[in-house]
């Protein structure tokens, strides 16, 4: 009876373990999401053999790869909170990227930790009224990115070598109660008109257009832009 009962511990201990593994490995271009709980390590099944990229962090703790995250036989792993979402390349990516959000709280300065080794930064999406302007409210240091005066973004980190990825992104901006507003992003080449979604017009020049500071909308504008 005591065998008996051994054995359905073993049994139910052995499905416990086995529900948490993942059923399939993430392929190359699926993004997964991996978070380390109470400061643990947490493992997340992915086909890591053309190398993981960090597209978006989560946490307000740090993800510095080697540090808060990493990649071995089992797939990516993170630790000390780190929470984010990565992506398998697959054997044929050229570019790496991934995104950190860093906000300066009530106009103080802060500084968001990041394993730049000489990767460019831009500003993808200004998420805060007060204007990010690269030099003034928002920079790079060593291996960092740092904001002030109310600055809250998003920040592209391209890849060292390839830079950052080909093709536009996608930028919402819109024109609240007829004020104009500047939605900050770094424009590398130009701005253009993918989708009105308000009922008034958006005329380039008269109540859109962008500057070295992103895309600013104006007279109840609403619309979406691909920035090159």
């Amino acid at each position: 009876m005591g065998a008996a009962v051994m054995g359905l511990a073993c049994a139910s201990l052995w499905l416990v373990a086995e529900a948490t593994v993942p059923a399939a490995a993430a392929t190359a271009g699926e993004v997964v999401r991996c978070e380390s709980e109470d400061l643990r390590r947490t493992y997340c099944a992915m086909e890591a053999g053309g190398g993981v990229d960090l597209v978006r962090q989560l946490s307000e703790t740090p993800c510095i790869r080697e540090s808060d995250w990493g990649v071995d036989g089992q797939g990516v792993w993170v630790t000390r909170g780190c929470r984010a979402e990565f992506r398998a390349r697959g054997a044929s990516s050229s570019a790496s990227r991934h995104v950190i959000r860093c906000e300066s709280p009530s106009g103080r300065s802060r500084s968001c930790a990041v394993a730049l080794r000489g990767a460019p930064v831009r500003l993808l999406r200004q998420l805060s009224s007060p204007p990010c302007r690269f030099g003034e409210s928002w920079g790079v240091g060593r291996n960092e990115i740092w904001v002030a005066r109310g600055c809250k973004g998003e920040f592209e980190v391209g890849d060292r070598d390839a830079g950052f990825p080909p093709g536009p992104r996608l930028l919402t901006c819109e024109s609240k109660g007829l004020i104009k507003r500047t939605c900050g992003t770094t424009i590398d080449q130009e701005v253009f008109l993918v989708r009105q979604l308000s009922d008034t017009a958006c005329e380039e020049g008269r109540n859109w257009g962008w500057d070295e500071h992103g895309v600013w909308v104006d007279d109840g504008c609403r619309a979406e832009f691909a920035v090159q």
